[in-house]
């Protein structure tokens, strides 16, 4: 089973960013060594064949200067002493050259510009491993034939050893910069981190907290800019909230004058209930931009027993003589929210449902909870929404009559909703529901504790 590249991948900017800087340092270590190896090479070849060389040399001056009879004395002091071992060299013996590596080939081409071309260099005599150069011997100058022996050295003696205090020093100093390339890492990164929680506040419809302006130039650049556009959309919230609501408040007072004039006028009956309902229908719109224009931060967010808010709904509506029925689950939900505007987004959309499916059937107002969710949905059997509107209607000013029945009104009722439930840190959808109508379903963050309670009957 393999696993995609992408999925080993970090996502966060953090990690990344340091596993690409750790990745050039391990690299630019690697690459440091490796130069320094090839560089040191010859250098230390040539160093280890004139130490080789000065001990033939040495060897061969102390066997010419010994007396024949000590000879062998001297040879074993050498071997127990010095792990110097010479050997005679004889016909037929079984010898292999060295490993083919380039230091080894650099000591031998050495070796024999030191001692002379007939130097013979191997890496075993008769199966025993060692590092072995030949050399010479003659008593006399007279003799016609030299005695040719084997100095053995032992491999480790020559091969360079691993300097475990320097790796150690190279580790600790990675480390050390690794340290601080995280450091560096995460103080441009911590700032973007509450950028992101500040944007998603705002995106929340919540006010983000100004941001300290620190750091690199570019960092104080990005944040100082992030500030102002969020204290203009406060300000342009402010603003349109203090226009709608003055127009709101203004265009009610006639509503009251003409209210109060169609009381006293002497119109028939059916005028005046006409007349009075358009007067209502615009004192429900005017409810709604007060309702959009309103601010509900100054609200506190408490924990509230979901079910107890449900059934107080459905009751209010059933004593209007409305057919708004609760179905609640065998438990409780608790959940932190603002009451009053948790209240009134269920009471837009149960009053979308009576405008729109009228009150030849039920609507239903049903709680339940899934896992960390609280989930609202009020259903109706009315004409429903196609699909592909379901987030259109969710727009500011935004109607689709032809779709659902001849009602009025100013197109903010499911704008207020999406809102509010944003705040909330939840998800406002709309779906077909089975059997025909709508189900709008809002879905919020529940509390980790709950009680349990017998099941209420159902409003």
């Amino acid at each position: 089973m393999f696993v995609k590249a992408s999925a080993l991948v970090p996502e966060s900017l953090l990690w990344r960013t340091f596993l690409v800087l750790a990745s050039l340092m391990m690299l630019s270590v690697l690459a440091w060594s490796g130069i320094y190896a090839w560089f040191e090479r010859e250098p230390r070849a040539r160093e280890t064949a004139q130490v080789v060389a000065s001990i033939v040399n040495l060897t061969r001056a102390a066997l010419l200067a010994s007396d024949t009879q000590r000879r062998y004395e001297l040879l074993r002091d050498m071997a127990e002493r010095e792990a110097i071992r010479i050997y005679p060299v004889e016909n037929g013996e079984a010898t292999s050259a060295l490993p083919p590596t380039p230091t080894y080939r650099l000591i031998e081409s050495e070796l024999k510009r030191l001692l002379g071309p007939l130097t013979r260099v191997a890496g075993t005599r008769e199966g025993v491993p060692g590092f072995y150069v030949s050399f010479l011997v003659s008593d006399s100058e007279n003799e016609p034939e030299p005695d040719e022996y084997w100095l053995q050295l032992r491999r480790e003696r020559l091969e360079p050893a691993v300097a475990l205090e320097w790796l150690g020093w190279a580790a600790a100093a990675l480390l050390l910069a690794l340290g601080g390339a995280y450091l560096l890492v995460w103080r441009v990164t911590h700032p973007l981190r509450d950028l992101a929680v500040a944007a998603r506040q705002i995106g929340r419809g919540k006010r983000a907290i100004e941001l300290p302006e620190q750091g690199p130039t570019e960092l104080v650049e990005l944040t100082r800019a992030f500030n102002q556009m969020s204290a203009d959309l406060r300000q342009l919230d402010a603003d349109r909230a203090l226009i709608l609501a003055g127009i709101s408040h203004d265009l009610r007072t006639p509503l009251t004058r003409l209210t109060l004039g169609i009381e006293m006028s002497a119109a028939d009956e059916f005028m005046a209930d006409s007349m009075r309902a358009d007067i209502e229908e615009m004192d429900r719109v005017i409810g709604q931009f007060l309702d959009f224009a309103r601010e509900d931060g100054g609200e506190p967010a408490v924990e509230l027993d979901a079910a107890e808010l449900v059934q107080d709904l459905a009751a209010q509506y059933q004593r209007r003589g409305l057919p708004v029925l609760a179905r609640l689950p065998p438990s409780a939900p608790k959940l932190c929210a603002r009451p009053l505007a948790l209240r009134r987004v269920l009471a837009n959309l149960v009053d979308n449902a009576v405008r729109y499916a009228g009150t030849g059937s039920n609507i239903e107002i049903a709680l339940a909870e899934h896992g960390a969710v609280v989930r609202f949905e009020v259903l109706d059997r009315g004409p429903g929404i196609p699909p592909d509107k379901a987030e259109i209607v969710k727009r500011p000013f935004t109607r689709l009559e032809q779709a659902r029945t001849g009602a009025t009104g100013a197109g903010l009722g499911l704008a207020i909703v999406d809102r509010v439930v944003h705040a909330h840190a939840g998800s406002f959808e709309l779906l077909p529901r089975e059997g025909g109508g709508l189900c709008a379903r809002i879905s919020l963050p529940a509390v980790a504790t709950r009680r349990r309670m017998p099941a209420r009957p159902a409003a």
